[in-house]
């Protein structure tokens, strides 16, 4: 199986457009875009500097435009599943079917203005921790107040939110970590961009949307969505919710996928993926920034590729904490147990007091992650549940 990857903010570089304008019409659909998302989609793929393409604003766009920009010149029907991290799921979307890509261009405009704007409001920030115990550098955060917006897998979790809190992470680091401060606007997927999402959902919900048509991978919880209207509200959700790029990688091996392709600007997710997904079964990685990677992309394609004709779903989703608090499981509910979709399933009681952990999906009660009064932080892995969607 093969899956095809469009990566998020961070990833761009300086003139990365630049080769593809040679390709005919690629120019004129660049315009067009750029009308849509209220940015020169030309300008800053090709002649805008690294401080220009770094405005989250401009950024967006932008990066979801390459990704769907190389994708026309692929073998799409081929490919089984696609994943993108952030805002890269909204080229991911449009991949699938889930959105026309004038759509998620559109609302790659919206959110990344909107983003923006909410990082204006006071002042906040990221940073990546590197290395250390996964539980430690989480106890850590929650300490000093901080969001761990992006969990990364490969030993990378990315910290946000109050410059004073970050300052306080970096005086008093866990053991064994590496933390490197983020140049960017704010904190990205934390409650900090309430406003933005709010906006967006303003504008998504009237978007006409459709089932996807192959494997479609969500960064709230790495589960395969099958219903185009559940997808655009977890991209609404997003704003604020932790990028679970980890459990994405996961459901990658969970599936079976044996070749892995990312879309330009590219390198960073396919750092992550073979970082991650090594030894016997890792998948072979191919990354395609220019036209001339395309003859080895579709080589992939030919090789690992095959129509999603069923798509297949996970052996398992997973739940994860909608916030940082100790978590207390509904005590009659034993591993094996049949749960619905919606049904309580614990309480994480938190500073703001106790908020409700319910299944998204129907199935078995696989296997708890986390138990009772164990502290947990947003977006940590609570609960397995099995079965199809």
């Amino acid at each position: 199986m093969l899956a095809v990857l469009s990566p998020g903010q961070g990833s761009q570089k300086p003139g990365f457009l630049n080769p593809w304008l040679d390709l005919a019409g690629v120019e004129a659909r660049l315009r067009w875009w750029s009308a849509l998302a209220g940015a020169d989609l030309v300008h800053l793929g090709t002649r805008a500097d690294a401080d220009e393409i770094k405005d989250t604003a401009r950024t967006q766009p932008l990066l979801v435009a390459a990704a769907l920009l190389a994708a026309e010149h692929l073998p799409m029907h081929d490919v089984a599943l696609v994943a993108g991290h952030s805002v890269g799921e909204l080229a991911a979307a449009a991949l699938a079917g889930v959105l026309p890509a004038e759509a998620a261009v559109t609302l790659a405009g919206v959110r990344g203005r909107e983003m923006a704007a909410a990082c204006a409001l006071e002042p906040t920030g990221m940073a990546a921790v590197l290395g250390g115990d996964p539980d430690e550098v989480l106890a850590a955060l929650d300490a000093h107040g901080l969001h761990p917006a992006n969990r990364n897998g490969a030993g990378q979790i990315v910290a946000a939110g109050a410059i004073a809190g970050l300052e306080k992470l970096a005086a008093e680091p866990p053991g064994r970590v590496r933390i490197i401060r983020l140049q960017v606007a704010g904190a990205f997927h934390t409650p900090y961009m309430a406003p933005a999402e709010a906006a967006l959902a303003g504008v998504a919900g009237g978007v006409t949307v459709a089932d996807p048509t192959r494997v479609l991978l969500s960064n709230l919880d790495g589960a395969p969505v099958g219903h185009g209207r559940e997808m655009v509200q977890r991209l609404v959700r997003q704003v604020t919710a932790p990028v679970r790029w980890d459990l994405c990688m996961r459901a990658l091996a969970d599936l079976g996928v044996t070749g892995v392709l990312e879309l330009p600007p590219a390198g960073t997710l396919a750092g992550l993926v073979k970082r991650e997904l090594k030894g016997e079964g890792a998948p072979e990685i191919v990354t395609l920034n220019t036209p001339d990677d395309l003859p080895a992309a579709r080589h992939l394609i030919a090789r690992h590729g095959g129509p999603a004709v069923h798509p297949p779903t996970s052996r398992f989703r997973v739940v994860v904490s909608p916030a940082a608090g100790v978590f207390t499981p509904v005590a009659d509910l034993a591993e094996g147990a049949e749960v619905g979709a919606g049904q309580v399933v614990g309480h994480v009681a938190g500073r703001q007091g106790p908020v409700e952990v319910t299944a998204h999906h129907t199935g078995s009660l696989t296997e708890w992650l986390a138990h009772h009064d164990d502290p947990v932080a947003p977006g940590q892995p609570l609960v397995r549940i099995g079965g199809s969607h």
